[in-house]
């Protein structure tokens, strides 16, 4: 499976657990030209900026940790586009999802950085 395949079943699997915590989605795989954005929620009065990792299992590193400081600070800056571009003002939160294929784990990291 190449890797953009795998990263979309993994936001697929991501998007699946967040419907199911009660979140609405209001887009997978935001683009702009900052960066992307792979899930982006609301749940109450929060938007929720989700980057999502997809790995086979844990036992070299846990899957957060390929989300560098520059990953975080792409992220940070198209979420802030993207409140703008739609007029949104909730305030923000920062998630990081990691999803193992082997044991179909997923572990939901809530508030991982902050802007």
């Amino acid at each position: 499976m190449n890797t953009r395949l795998a990263g979309r079943t993994g936001e697929a699997k991501a998007a699946e657990y967040l419907r199911s915590k009660h979140y609405e989605l209001l887009a997978a795989g935001y683009r702009c030209r900052f960066g992307e954005i792979d899930l982006i929620a609301r749940k109450k009065e929060l938007v929720v900026f989700v980057e999502v990792k997809l790995r086979r299992d844990s036992s070299f590193a846990a899957a957060y940790e390929a989300v560098t400081l520059e990953k975080q600070r792409k992220i940070i800056t198209t979420a802030l586009y993207w409140a703008k571009a739609h007029k949104d003002e909730r305030q923000m939160r920062f998630d990081v999802i990691e999803v193992y294929t082997d044991t179909g784990r997923i572990n939901h990291i809530e508030n991982a950085f902050q802007a």
